[in-house]
């Protein structure tokens, strides 16, 4: 079949004014839709960009003040601008490359076109581990939180497994179409948070960790001139962590009325992001200094810190339901691709659907409660996976569609933008290294503190 009739086939879509499937629609992700199964192309532009939001902002914002901490406000926000540049483009890269491959749904079909085989095993594994890890460290997260509103009312590990069990119940619903409308709460709630702890920490007289007996006199640093290497590639990790939603971005495209409109979905999406992130990175580091929390939402006093954190929690919970629901949609299509069973309600499809949901929750539990370091696990899959899922694959994308127009007649746009994908390549493998490194001497030396008994801890982590 040619690719241009591919191309119209896959261009029969849901109206977007009724929301229903013609019988018969075709999609060359999910084949034949029709009206006796879920609708998996349902999601506007305006939903699709909210989506694309609430994978990105949520943990990673609350941990850039420190990031700022260790690297200075300039340099510090010299490395997020540069973060957001690169990702932004590697987003826009997605979007070109589904309108090319429209059969393409996740990195590992991109793996596939680039390295064959192989490469669809790697990045496919390393798409699953690092959702996993960014649901455990979500898990992590509204544990927290659940702290912070409790003051402590129970055992940290019980907060976790409520966690696991509420973030599966609300990940399970089938369609991101379904689930945009509390991605919608939960970017309002977690914005509304973040917002308030900006505030109230401009407006007190001291940073709530100042110990009383200290005069405090402000100590944030325009340029920290004695950071050491690890200190230095953790914040950068940090802030590749809080870009990551990159990945994502595939499986949000593929349940799009209509992925032209993919691009204004971007803009919007990287510039609330970029925006939020400076502005509450530059604020709240100004006033807290060395004494800013991680997460940041502990830095206006124990009071804010409750309301911040009662308002968090809903954003906090649909970040992680979307882990979830992302990485168990991927190896759901996987297993059931090309089969009647993927897009109808049959007890096949529900028994993978929930098989696939409940193993993510699981692996992802087990993480949160083995590596119960907030900062310390933001960086790790930062570093280790986020990376490489956001920066190299899509240097690889633009050569794959764009290296053989260079073979007849080399424009200077063509050499620039290979030179570009090197730069991307090299630079994206430096910070995967490096940052990995980082992040392990960091855990190692939390642990030594604790004497290793912080996993499956009772104790205070929001402290």
């Amino acid at each position: 079949m040619s690719s241009e009739k591919k191309q119209d086939e896959s261009l029969t879509y849901v109206s977007s004014n009724v929301g229903q499937v013609t019988e018969g629609s075709h999609d060359p992700v999910f084949g034949e839709i029709t009206e006796d199964g879920p609708n998996y192309r349902n999601v506007g532009w305006l939903g699709t960009a909210v989506l694309m939001m609430k994978t990105q902002i949520g943990l990673g914002v609350l941990s850039i003040p420190v990031a700022f901490d260790s690297l200075g406000v300039i340099p510090g926000v010299i490395v997020l601008c540069a973060i957001a540049a690169i990702t932004t483009w590697s987003d826009y890269i997605i979007g070109v490359f589904k309108l090319r491959h429209r059969e393409v749904y996740g990195i590992d079909d991109v793996g596939e076109l680039l390295l064959g085989k192989p490469g669809r095993i790697i990045l496919g594994g390393a798409f699953i581990l690092w959702w996993i890890f960014v649901a455990g460290s979500g898990m992590l997260g509204i544990s927290i939180g659940l702290n912070a509103v409790s003051s402590h009312a129970t055992c940290t590990a019980v907060y976790v497994a409520v966690a696991a069990i509420v973030t599966f119940s609300l990940g399970s619903i089938q369609t991101l179409g379904r689930i945009s409308w509390l991605a919608w709460l939960g970017l309002v709630c977690i914005l509304t948070s973040i917002l308030i702890v900006t505030i109230a920490v401009g407006i007190q007289d001291r940073p709530s960790a100042v110990p009383a007996d200290l005069v405090w006199v402000p100590d944030y640093k325009i340029v920290n001139g004695d950071v050491s290497f690890t200190d230095a590639i953790t914040a950068v990790s940090t802030m590749v962590f809080a870009y990551a939603g990159t990945p994502a971005f595939f499986s949000i495209a593929s349940e799009m009325r209509d992925p032209a409109h993919y691009n204004r979905s971007l803009i919007l999406c990287q510039s609330v992001v970029t925006g939020f992130y400076l502005a509450i990175g530059v604020v709240i580091y100004y006033f807290c200094g060395s004494y800013v929390s991680s997460p940041a939402l502990g830095s206006a006093g124990p009071t804010v810190k409750i309301v911040s954190y009662g308002f968090a929690l809903p954003g906090l919970i649909v970040s992680t339901l979307l882990f979830i629901h992302i990485t168990a949609k991927y190896m759901f299509v996987r297993i059931l691709y090309g089969s009647r069973h993927l897009v109808a309600n049959t007890v096949v499809h529900w028994a993978v659907w929930i098989g696939c949901t409940l193993g993510t929750t699981v692996i992802a539990y087990i993480i949160a409660s083995a590596i119960p370091v907030f900062g310390d696990l933001v960086s790790l899959v930062g570093a280790l996976l986020g990376t490489p899922m956001c920066f190299q694959p899509m240097a690889g994308m633009w050569l794959y569609d764009n290296w053989s127009k260079g073979r007849d007649f080399r424009t200077t746009k063509w050499m620039l933008m290979v030179g570009w994908c090197a730069f991307i390549i090299v630079a994206g493998t430096f910070l995967m290294i490096g940052g990995t490194y980082g992040s392990i001497v960091t855990i190692i030396d939390s642990y030594k503190q604790s004497g290793g008994s912080a996993a499956w801890s009772c104790a205070d982590n929001s402290s």
